[in-house]
């Protein structure tokens, strides 16, 4: 059964430019991390794992899309270059029950570039305003666009700004811009998270040049004092492997924000516990769902006793909540 909004928080959140949102990685952001990530955080605005069109037109789309309803409010990304077919995703996505449609123009994959999508189409502006306009035409609700600040030796500031303004022009009034270029030759997808120089001031004189865009801010943010600053120049920030490999990071950031209470490591624990019990009563392996919280006690004593033993036992097919219960016990 598809998810619906069914709260007035989740719409008011929607409503407003996000301060924080977890971004989309692959094999990171399925269901069950978001449900977790939720628990954490009630603030942060939610992605699925990038979903290719032709996914979603031709696979299992309950597989693809299904989600609680406690996650919202999520986006959903897709992954595709023709307008036509995004279109037809961004209405599925709109009555499946997701509050916005994200385009991922910034992966650097090979894979992706083999599809003709990702961050190789920022070298055709012409035709991701095509695909959003397409893709606006097909929803009531936002489509948004991720984007890198250039790609290979296309990297100039006018370069920028001429696909900032005809993707806006053609619908896209929302851009997540990750501060770094993208080698789509050479270097791999981790490679391309970290050996670009990041370049912040890039980003903020977009916020400037466009003040009446909603520019969100992605890329080695990874301290609370860097989250505030940020948002003295842009209208969000959007975290990466920080929140997904230090998921207690989300926790600080919620009550440095919104002044949300300190829940401990365990309370969270003991919260995801009922959802993974459940899901193990579906037939779900339990190492399917644990791997996602192997860093919540990141930083702490007895965190590498944590990961080894959900790793070691999470695995075992009859594996249960026991598992994450015993793994607790040798933080203590």
């Amino acid at each position: 059964m598809n998810a619906t909004n069914k709260g007035d928080k989740s719409a008011a959140l929607f409503n407003n430019p996000p301060l924080i949102s977890v971004a989309p990685m692959m094999d990171c952001t399925d269901r069950h991390a978001r449900y977790f990530l939720r628990l954490i955080s009630p603030n942060a605005l939610l992605y699925t794992e990038m979903v290719t069109s032709k996914a979603i037109l031709h696979g299992d789309c309950k597989k693809l899309l299904d989600f609680d309803a406690f996650e919202h409010p999520v986006v959903l990304q897709l992954g595709g270059s023709d307008p036509a077919e995004l279109a037809m995703c961004a209405k599925r996505g709109t009555d499946w029950g997701y509050k916005e449609i994200n385009l991922n123009v910034g992966c650097p994959s090979s894979r992706v570039q083999s599809g003709r999508f990702g961050a190789c189409l920022m070298l055709e502006p012409e035709r991701v305003a095509d695909c959003v306009a397409a893709m606006s035409a097909a929803t009531s609700i936002p489509v948004t666009v991720k984007c890198r600040i250039g790609v290979d030796t296309h990297d100039s500031y006018e370069a920028l700004t001429s696909f900032i303004q005809m993707v806006s022009d053609a619908g896209c009034h929302t851009f997540i811009v990750h501060a770094r270029k993208a080698w789509l030759d050479g270097l791999s997808p981790k490679e391309n998270r970290e050996i670009p120089p990041l370049q912040y001031g890039v980003v903020q004189r977009i916020k400037r040049d466009f003040p009446h865009l909603t520019i969100i801010i992605n890329g080695g943010i990874k301290t609370i004092e860097a989250i505030q600053e940020h948002l003295s120049s842009v209208d969000g920030v959007m975290i990466g492997r920080e929140a997904y490999g230090n998921p207690y990071f989300l926790m600080k950031a919620e009550h440095a924000l919104f002044d949300t209470p300190l829940e401990t490591r365990e309370t969270i624990l003991e919260k995801f516990i009922p959802y993974v019990d459940a899901q193990l009563k579906t037939g779900l392996r339990l190492s399917s769902i644990s791997r996602h919280i192997l860093g919540l006690f990141q930083g702490e004593s007895g965190a590498r006793a944590f990961r080894r033993y959900v790793s070691t036992h999470a695995p075992r097919p009859d594996a249960g909540i026991d598992v994450l219960k015993k793994a607790y016990l040798c933080t203590r």
